[in-house]
Parts: C-alpha cells; structure tokens; sequence
C-alpha cells in the first residue's frame, strides 16, 4: 500500500557479487548498501542476515533476470535458488524484471563521474547502483 512505512531489502544477483540496497516505501526511493561475495561456496550468508538484522524489512526483493524478448536468462535458475534460500528470512520475497538495470547503473555512474561527482567505477558500485534501481523499480510499480 502507498505511503505505508515499508522498508525493502533488493538484491542484485550475480555469480561473483550480489549488489544490495535498501528502499522506503514512504520516501518512494532506495539506496545502495554494497555488494555481498558470491562464489562457489554460495552467498556470504552471515552479511545478508546482518543486513536483514540492520534494516528490519518487510519484504525482501530480488531482480529477475530475463532477455529483452521476456525470455529467461541463463542465470535465472541460480537466481531462483537464491529466492528459494531467502525463505530462511521468512520475509515475503518477490521479484522484479532486472532488464538493463546493470547497463542503466554504468550509465548513472559513468555520468555521475563527467560530472565530477564519483570517482573510479567499481564492479561493487554498479552492482550495488543495480540493485538501487531494481528496489526503485519495484517501488514505482507498488505505488500505483
């Protein structure tokens, strides 16, 4: 419901990194928290809980990764299995199509950059930038 005080927890799935931000459905908007490791031993899990424990929300949202034709990608099944471990949280867990948000988010950074406002672009940034404009995504379609 718009204007309800609802704090979200995003993610931005990857292979190596999980960008992370946090949104407020009050302000309508969301920042990025960083970027969690993610490899073969899986995602740290000890950083995700903490954030759970820090930001206390009520859902939690991840990008879904599809082609531009709507189509899965690749990826999505191990996005999947992330979603499936999120239950541990016993949050409501949804998804949002991710198209472009990791293409969007070089852009902003690039930008913000000629502007003289960020420095070096990290991997870190953009998967984090990522997740920020995945958490506003879903904000703007919830407050509708």
């Amino acid at each position: 419901m718009p204007g309800t005080p609802e704090t979200i927890l995003c993610f931005d799935f990857g292979l190596r990194r999980i960008g992370v931000a946090v949104g407020q459905r009050v302000t309508n908007s969301a920042n990025p928290l960083g970027a969690i490791p993610n490899g073969e031993g899986g995602p740290d899990w000890d950083r995700i809980s903490a954030l759970v424990r820090e930001w206390r929300p009520a859902r939690l949202i991840v990008g879904m990764p599809v082609h531009a034709d709507g189509s899965p990608a690749p990826i999505g099944d191990a996005v999947s299995a992330f979603v499936g471990e999120l239950a541990r949280f016993a949050l409501p867990v949804e998804t949002v199509d991710e198209r472009y948000s990791s293409a969007e988010a070089r852009a902003l950074l690039k930008s913000e950059r000629e502007q003289g406002r960020k420095g070096r672009i990290s991997k870190e940034a953009v998967d984090a930038t990522a997740a920020t404009l995945i958490a506003e995504r879903w904000l703007k379609m919830t407050h509708q």
